[in-house]
């Protein structure tokens, strides 16, 4: 998540043309069958890594789930997020939205069983789309068939993350950043659900939990009992190193509790609470609170949207590093 605002629309504008016509374009065109001949058992040996890990640690579904995100909001889904810096070149996993992203060993140890199965077939940004379904999946989400055939992106760059929604985004600022990617705001509010799953440090909302602005100490948004909870989570001084709080009490389940929290004036974010700010993304969130059913065919439907935005040029032998 970001800490700028006037520089990600001035970096995602550059890349909005590019983005969008990505999405619909034929180059690195994605299909069910891309790799039925080459790579069979690509499905099941990602869903084994990702149980294998989700066993150990159940804070790895959502890390997934984000780390998918915010590799498909930067030059598409390429893979991009999972480079390392070399030299001078800080890579997009080095950016200060994406310090807190984790589990990125998931991904290694796919890679290395999908190598093993059908060397230099499957990218990895393919294996990243696979493993973020199958996180939601494993915390109780609806499932979906991935598409494929994604190439991974040679280029990775810290200071493009600033085109990443900041969870101080308002309504209008969350509109054109998906719009940029050719996403609808029905995507935008169903993908946004994805914000059942997780944790978050308290610097992505303390500036609404104390000094809002110059009338309210308190985001007059957020409901008082809430806050008053999160400034006890998040103290003024001698604050736990990563103190936060879950982005919803059932953070290890994909369920529509998000939704029903924002309707309580109880969303972490500005920017999950600015839903409530719009006739159209208001009524949708109340539809996705009243029917998970509803909320899940919704969130398959503009995952598979964002996932089919491309990029990448080659694949990659190891996630971390061009070929």
């Amino acid at each position: 998540m970001v800490p700028s605002m006037s520089m990600a629309f001035v970096a995602a504008f550059c890349l909005s043309s590019v983005l969008i016509s990505s999405i619909s374009s034929g180059a690195n065109a994605l299909s069910l069958n891309y790799h039925e001949k080459t790579c069979p058992d690509v499905d099941s040996i990602v869903t084994k890594a990702v149980n294998n890990a989700m066993m150990r640690d159940k804070t790895v579904p959502a890390a997934l789930l984000r780390m998918h995100f915010h590799d498909c909001f930067i030059r598409g889904c390429d893979a991009s997020v999972l480079l390392k810096s070399k030299g001078k070149n800080r890579a997009e996993k080095d950016g200060p939205p994406n310090a807190s992203l984790h589990s990125f060993y998931v991904i290694d140890n796919a890679k290395k069983e999908v190598e093993a199965s059908c060397p230099g077939v499957v990218s990895c940004a393919d294996i990243l789309a696979l493993a973020a379904r199958d996180a939601v999946v494993f915390s109780g989400g609806p499932t979906w068939d991935v598409s494929k055939g994604r190439k991974d992106g040679r280029t990775s760059r810290a200071s493009e993350t600033t085109q990443l929604p900041s969870p101080t985004f308002n309504i209008a600022q969350l509109q054109q950043s998906f719009s940029q990617r050719g996403l609808s705001l029905d995507d935008l509010v169903a993908l946004s659900g994805g914000h059942t799953l997780g944790f978050s440090h308290c610097s992505s909302f303390q500036s609404r939990i104390r000094n809002f602005n110059a009338t309210h100490d308190i985001d007059p948004s957020m409901h008082p009992s809430f806050a008053a909870s999160l400034r006890g989570v998040c103290p003024k001084t001698n604050r736990a190193k990563n103190a936060g709080a879950t982005m919803d009490p059932s953070s290890t389940t994909f369920d529509n509790t998000y939704f029903k929290l924002i309707l309580q004036k109880k969303g972490l974010f500005s920017s999950d609470q600015s839903l409530l700010s719009t006739p159209k993304t208001k009524d949708l969130v109340t539809k996705f609170a009243s029917s998970k059913a509803t909320f899940h065919k919704a969130f398959v439907s503009s995952m598979i949207k964002m996932s089919s935005i491309t990029g990448g040029q080659e694949v990659r032998k190891d996630c971390r590093v061009v070929n």
